[in-house]
C-alpha cells in the first residue's frame, strides 16, 4: 500500500532542525545551507500543510500549537530512521574487509581467486585497494595487505605468505621462433621484458644474473614497461622474455599460456606477506574469516606452517 500523504521530505529534515534550534541561522549551519534555504523549505511544507508551523517575529521564531505537535512527531520518525540507518551502516561496516595490495599481486594473484570467497561468504564487501609505492606499511588504512617484502617492515605484525623464486617466462609462440634455448646465457639472443621504475625494489634482469653468479649479458633489444602486469601481458601477447615470479605466473604456466625457456631459478630470502596493522587487530569475524580463506589458498606444502597467528 502506499505511504500517503508525504510532505517533501526534505522539508522535513529542515524544520526539524529549526524548529530544534529555534532560529533557521543554525539550522543552516547545521545543514550546510543558506538560511534562505531553510527558510524555503520551511515555507513549502508549510504551504503543503495548510497550517503555520513557526510564528515569526522581528528577533525570533517560536513554534506555533500545530508546529509543537507536528515537531514531536517527525523528531520521532527521523530518529527511528536516523537510528536504523546507523544500525545498517555499522553492519555494513563490520562486514567489509578492505585489502591493500600492489596492482601486480592483486591482479595475477588475489583477484583471479576473491571469486570463490565470494561465492561462499556473500554478505562480506570485499574492497581491495593497489597502492604500488608504500613507504610505511603501518600507516595503509586496510584491515590486511598482501606485499612483496626483501625486508620484513617493522610496526606491523607480518605472515609470509611465499618466498620468492624468480625465474624467465614466455610466450609457447614467442619460444617456438627461438629453439634451442637451454642456458640462461642463450636468452643474450632475445628481447628482454624490462621492468622500469626506480621505485620498486624486485628483481631485474641485470641482478637476476649477478645472484646466480653468472656473467651479466645486454639483451638483443629491451622493451621498458613500468606496470609487473603489463609486463607480463607483453609475455604473454608474445613480445619478449620477462622474468616471473613463482605463484604471481602460476596460473599461466599451468594453462600454458606462458612457460618457462630455460629451467634455472633464483632463490632469495624476499617473501610475499600478508601484513596486518596493530591498530586494527582481528576483531572482526569478517576479517578472521578472509584471512582464513587467504592462508588456504597457499599452497600445502607453504600452508602447514603458517597457522592463525
Amino acid at each position: 500500500m502506499k505511504i500517503h500523504p508525504l510532505p517533501p521530505l526534505n522539508s522535513l529534515v529542515a524544520f526539524e532542525a529549526a524548529a530544534r534550534h529555534l532560529s533557521f541561522t543554525l539550522a543552516a549551519q547545521e545543514l550546510n545551507v543558506t538560511q534562505g534555504a531553510i527558510s524555503r523549505q520551511v515555507r513549502l511544507l508549510e504551504d503543503y500543510l495548510g497550517k503555520t508551523l513557526f510564528e515569526r517575529t522581528t528577533r525570533a521564531i517560536n513554534l506555533s500549537p500545530t508546529g509543537s505537535q507536528y515537531y514531536d512527531t517527525v523528531r520521532d520518525a527521523l530518529m527511528q530512521v536516523a537510528q536504523a540507518t546507523g544500525e545498517i551502516r555499522h553492519w555494513r561496516g563490520a562486514q567489509q574487509v578492505t585489502v591493500a595490495t600492489s596492482t601486480a599481486m592483486a591482479s595475477l594473484w588475489l583477484l583471479p581467486k576473491v571469486a570463490e570467497f565470494q561465492r561462499d561468504n556473500e554478505e562480506i564487501d570485499l574492497r581491495i585497494i593497489a597502492y604500488d609505492h608504500v613507504k610505511e606499511f603501518a600507516r595503509l588504512d586496510c584491515d590486511l595487505a598482501l606485499y612483496y617484502c626483501r625486508t620484513p617492515p617493522k610496526d606491523i605484525q607480518v605472515t609470509p605468505l611465499f618466498s620468492e623464486e624468480v625465474f624467465p617466462v614466455c610466450s609457447p609462440g614467442y619460444l617456438a621462433k627461438h629453439p634451442g634455448l637451454h642456458e640462461p646465457q642463450q636468452l643474450a639472443a632475445c628481447t628482454w621484458l624490462w621492468l622500469e621504475d626506480p621505485q620498486r625494489d624486485w628483481i631485474g634482469w641485470p641482478e637476476w644474473f649477478q645472484r646466480l653468479g653468472l656473467k651479466a649479458l645486454e639483451p638483443k633489444r629491451r622493451i621498458n614497461i613500468n606496470s609487473y602486469s603489463m609486463l607480463i601481458q607483453s609475455a604473454l601477447s608474445g613480445q619478449g622474455i620477462a622474468l616471473g615470479w613463482s605463484n604471481l605466473v602460476d596460473n599461466h604456466l599451468q594453462s600454458g599460456a606462458l612457460v618457462r625457456p630455460v629451467e634455472t631459478v633464483l632463490n632469495t630470502e624476499a617473501q610475499f606477506c600478508l601484513l596486518e596493522p596493530y591498530s586494527r587487530g582481528l576483531g572482526r569475524q569478517s576479517v578472521q574469516r578472509f584471512r582464513s580463506w587467504l592462508l588456504e589458498q597457499l599452497p600445502a606444502s607453504l600452508a602447514e606452517g603458517q597457522g592463525e597467528g
